[in-house]
């Protein structure tokens, strides 16, 4: 890749406790990387405040704010007025990490479909993007994008669905986000959606802490990988990276609504 490369990671967790001994550095090496900006999503309303500020502080970071569905047993219904006044006073670029998660024993079903469709219509109303979560309930968050009847736009981070889902989102108008697993050759299907698939419906993420690329088992994961994933995918595409970098990077631009990156070479 070229040493111009401008990479925007569209999911990260750099809030994370996993990053508080060395959240400077991993910034570091991101920017070294390339990866020179960062959408960064809640999961819990007790982290919108550390969120806020670590954005702040931080250039290149872009809050979201919503209820993820793993952290079902933290939510109460006021968490979703609370929400609602953070979107209307801070102006995120977008509304997530939120959706549903029918993968875990004993996350109460009924809740997590409460939660999602009130943030789907937090986000309708704000006019803003949703991040969504959809493991093993894809179909299911595509029918909550339906019933939207077309007012909503977003990214469905770490897609695991087949071609036939996937055309669905495209038809919603909603962009794959795709990160670690694309990386391992077992992942014949995604990869082979990730080679074919319409470019401008792409975004390249990390979801650090989580999903490891391949080759990196069992470590904690960062944002300067991205340029990993990056090199994956332009291979099965079979072009240049910097193809998958531009590309991506007008979609991450377009979709949330950020300034393009000015340039400081002449």
């Amino acid at each position: 890749m070229a040493d111009s490369v401008n990479l925007i990671d569209s999911h990260s967790h750099l809030d994370a406790a996993e990053f508080d001994a060395d959240r400077a550095q991993v910034l570091s090496r991101a920017r070294t990387a390339g990866v020179t900006r960062q959408i960064v999503p809640a999961v819990a309303a007790a982290t919108f405040d550390t969120l806020r500020t670590l954005c702040k502080v931080e250039t290149g970071l872009y809050p979201a704010y919503g209820l993820h569905p793993m952290y079902l047993a933290e939510h109460t219904p006021e968490h979703l007025d609370e929400l609602a006044a953070w979107i209307e006073g801070e102006k995120p670029v977008a509304i997530g990490e939120c959706g549903l998660d029918f993968y875990i024993e004993n996350l109460d079903v009924d809740r997590q479909r409460w939660y999602f469709q009130r943030q789907l219509e937090l986000a309708r109303d704000a006019r803003l993007p949703v991040i969504l979560h959809a493991r093993r309930a894809l179909d299911e968050v595509i029918a909550g994008i339906r019933r939207s009847g077309g007012e909503l736009t977003g990214v469905v981070h770490s897609f695991s669905g087949s071609a036939e889902q996937a055309q669905q989102l495209w038809n919603c108008g909603f962009c794959l986000g795709i990160g670690g697993p694309v990386t391992y050759p077992r992942a014949r299907r995604l990869r082979e959606i990730v080679a074919t698939m319409p470019l401008e419906f792409l975004l390249l993420e990390t979801d650090s802490p989580d999903q490891p690329l391949h080759g990196h088992q069992g470590a904690r994961n960062e944002p300067a990988l991205l340029t990993e994933v990056c090199a994956c995918v332009a291979a099965l595409r079979g072009v240049d990276p910097d193809k998958i970098a531009a590309a991506t990077t007008t979609n991450c631009e377009r979709l949330f609504g950020l300034p393009p990156l000015v340039s400081t070479t002449g």
